[in-house]
């Protein structure tokens, strides 16, 4: 008996079952066979069709609480649907089981081919997406992984320090020096391939030697430590141009745009040296004795007191000369790349704003005076520049 089961028939009959009693697996299946016998005929006899393979096993899952029992029923049919719908009306004729009453309602009849083909509409979507994510990867990222890995491979070493260092070192006539592998390899992997590193921040001899027949430029982090690499370069090498990557970044982290962007703003080693040298001194008279605060005469306060009324509410920016002339009007997002430009001439910055950081090193570079704003991020005696706020005017 039982010749098909769920999985190969065509459809499934769930039918819901309530007792009124306690009652067994056996009492139901019992019951399925007897008061369904001469029912349908002798064509939809249920043993008959069982045995024949046209029905599966019968299944039964019952649930016994507080002196009732619930459960389910599950006919698999290879019938036809017509037949097989006949087949779950029948079973609702059933009115006891055992000595109980029940109650007996088909749920629903299953078409099998419907639900395995949604599974395999669900999982050929799964495979398709698996196959263009990972397996076919458009030409451009073939183009590009390839010639990554090739960039990677192409890290040697060079010298007697055998430094790691890119395949072109010897035949160009620029080298840029960064501080370790990682760099290194991050500048290949861009298509940068004359970069040597050095290994530490101790100066190897190879640099030395290179810096004397070899224009040599030095990519450095964005932070306190490669201001420390570039003042121990210069003491002991041939710089010839200093590149800083974005402040707060490192070379091994830099994207290709900002690779590029820094190399075509190399700064030469003159302006370096003398911007450290300038910055030198100014630490060393502060050493010495306390910084001086210089005076704010009245009529100064009172014309930075009424320009910052003025901007409230702005976010605008005044550039003032040394007569308190305004030579123009900026957006306070401009402050910055504006003084870069101006590196003489601009006496005080009144703005709508905070004074951070960024503005004041930049103000400190173009030898500005006053800084005026709402507020300040940044402390008096952290910059040689006088700091004014809407609280101090």
């Amino acid at each position: 008996m039982g010749k098909i089961s769920p999985v190969s028939a065509k459809y499934i009959v769930h039918t819901q079952i309530q007792i009124d009693g306690v009652v067994d697996r056996p009492d139901v299946i019992g019951a399925i066979f007897g008061q369904t016998e001469g029912l349908l005929g002798t064509d939809l006899e249920l043993r008959e069709l069982q045995r024949n393979g046209r029905i599966g096993r019968i299944e039964v899952n019952l649930d016994t609480r507080t002196g009732k029992t619930n459960g389910n029923i599950i006919i698999p049919s290879s019938l036809d649907k017509a037949e097989t719908v006949i087949i779950g009306a029948a079973l609702e004729t059933i009115q006891r089981i055992g000595p109980c009453n029940a109650k007996l309602k088909v749920e629903k009849v299953e078409d099998v081919r419907v639900s395995k083909r949604n599974y395999v509409i669900e999982r050929a979507k799964e495979l398709l997406k698996e196959l263009t994510d990972n397996v076919l990867p458009d030409s451009q990222e073939i183009t590009d992984e390839v010639a990554q890995s090739v960039r990677m491979m192409e890290i040697k070493e060079y010298g007697k320090d055998r430094l790691p260092a890119g395949p072109a070192i010897d035949e160009n006539e620029e080298v840029i020096v960064v501080e370790g592998r990682a760099d290194v390899l991050n500048l290949l992997k861009n298509g940068v391939k004359n970069v040597i590193a050095m290994n530490g921040t101790n100066v190897p001899e190879t640099i030395i030697e290179l810096s004397k027949r070899k224009i040599l430029t030095v990519f450095v982090d964005g932070d306190r430590g490669g201001d420390l690499i570039i003042k121990e370069l210069i003491n002991v090498a041939e710089i010839d141009y200093v590149i800083k990557a974005p402040d707060g970044k490192e070379v091994e982290e830099i994207t290709k745009k900002e690779i590029f962007k820094a190399l075509r703003s190399k700064v030469a080693i003159e302006q370096v040296k003398m911007e450290i040298n300038g910055k030198s001194v100014i630490e060393d008279k502060e050493k010495i004795m306390p910084r001086k605060i210089t005076k704010l005469n009245k009529k100064d306060g009172e014309i930075f007191k009424k320009m910052l009324e003025d901007l409230i509410g702005t976010r605008g920016a005044y550039i003032l000369d040394e007569n308190s002339n305004i030579l123009g009007k900026v957006p306070t997002s401009e402050i910055v790349p504006t003084i870069k430009n101006l590196t003489f001439g601009v006496w005080a910055i009144v703005f709508d704003g905070i004074i951070t950081k960024d503005v004041v090193m930049a103000a400190e570079k173009s030898n500005v005076n006053y800084l005026v704003a709402m507020n300040s991020k940044v402390r008096p005696n952290e910059t040689r520049i006088e700091l004014l706020t809407g609280e101090d005017l």
